[in-house]
């Protein structure tokens, strides 16, 4: 039996995952609403696959609690949050439950972080939990590290196909782990070393993060001279060595507007590069703002189409968008915000459905290229408006 730790984006679906596919499976989350929830046959995100999943999981026989189990391997999948005028990530939800994951630990247990940290949090944090105890990692609890690799939007289909890392102390642990993991997942599993699975983490969403910021960096560039940033990366990627990303309003998400900074945060002499193509990221919705000014005074009504952090979601987290519209508000613009993957409202602002946004707007601002907007260009196309990501183009 595996006791997975945290029901939220990554811990929910990994959990059912590994019910779905043989594993007896416990989950367990503080959030006494949210495991009511779920005991109540029901969700508590919208993802494709997820219902259906969850249905299977709930045949194959897994249960929800809000209490620490008993068993030989754990789960770890709760939130990292990071400070946002440090950089540095917060680990506290981690440690806590190591905490009491060690409180119920039988000898020898196997303690899995899924949870995404910055390089060297396990040695840092982790391991002295273990240590004060009076535990020895190694020998009554063992420790690794198995960084989850899935965006929201694509969830079940990529802990299926993925590829992943396993980080481990003991070479034995790491090739137990991996064949759990191979229960559900078939894409490659590689097994190494704590410290490595960390960094390789966090190094791929800050490679992602700086091709976005050459994109974010190249539309500006073509915003100033008049030129058409999409015709450009059209023509470019035609070369077969190049593969320029869309640009947008920002980067959003738990994984590419913050993994960077803990790279950043450890190795700040040497990584000017990752500092930069954060701070063109970060700063693109103000930069939006700016050339919306050129068009509409304050005042008027503009509408905000797309306030996830990206396509086709209802996630918010991190979302460039909401940053974008608190920019616009501030500066003395009517706000209308329009996220169709959201019931109620959104980030604060009343969700209005595009029709609406629509007809009461003087202008709008396309942020995102949801489905829904694709399919809805000449309604869009009334009014006079700015296009962030190039839907209009397609």
């Amino acid at each position: 039996m595996i006791n997975v730790i945290g029901l939220g984006y990554i811990g929910l679906p990994t959990a059912l995952m590994f019910a779905t596919h043989g594993v007896e499976v416990i989950g367990t989350d503080l959030n006494k609403e949210l495991v009511e929830t779920l005991r109540a046959d029901k969700t508590t995100f919208k993802e494709e696959g997820l219902d259906d999943l969850f249905s299977d999981a709930l045949k194959a026989g897994i249960t929800f609690t809000t209490e620490y189990q008993p068993t030989d391997t754990y789960i770890v999948s709760v939130p990292t949050p990071y400070d946002k005028d440090s950089k540095k990530i917060d680990p506290t939800y981690v440690v806590n439950a190591v905490e009491q994951v060690l409180d119920v630990a039988p000898f020898g247990a196997v303690v899995v972080i899924e949870s995404t940290v910055s390089p060297g949090t396990i040695d840092k944090y982790v391991r002295p939990v273990v240590e004060e105890k009076g535990l020895s990692v190694g020998i009554d609890i063992h420790l690794v590290h198995a960084p989850e690799r899935i965006i929201p939007g694509n969830m079940v289909s990529e802990l299926t196909h993925n590829n992943r890392t396993i980080g481990a102390d003991d070479e034995e642990i790491g090739e137990r782990i991996k064949n759990l993991y191979s229960s559900f997942c078939q894409g490659e599993i590689a097994v190494t070393d704590i410290r490595t699975a960390e960094m390789t983490k966090v190094v791929e969403n800050t490679f992602r993060d700086i091709n976005i910021a050459f994109a974010n960096e190249l539309a500006k560039i073509c915003r100033s001279d008049d030129m058409d940033v999409y015709e450009i990366i059209r023509i470019a990627n035609k070369h077969p060595r190049v593969n320029i990303l869309t640009p947008g309003p920002g980067v959003g998400g738990h994984c590419i507007a913050v993994d960077p900074w803990f790279i950043h945060e450890k190795f700040e002499d040497i990584t000017p590069l990752i500092y930069e193509a954060r701070l063109v990221n970060d700063g693109k919705p103000a930069w939006t703002a700016d050339r919306i000014a050129r068009d509409v005074k304050p005042g008027a009504k503009i509408a905000v189409l797309g306030m996830s952090f990206k396509a086709n979601i209802d996630d918010t987290r991190e979302s460039p968008s909401v940053l974008f519209a608190n920019i616009l508000k501030s500066r003395g613009y009517e706000v209308l915000a329009c996220e169709p993957y959201i019931q109620g409202d959104v980030a604060g602002y009343h969700n209005y459905s595009l029709a609406e946004a629509m007809a009461q707007c003087e202008y709008a601002v396309i942020t995102l290229m949801h489905n829904v907007f694709k399919e809805n260009k000449a309604l869009i196309a009334s009014r006079p408006y700015y296009d962030c990501v190039g839907l209009m183009e397609q």
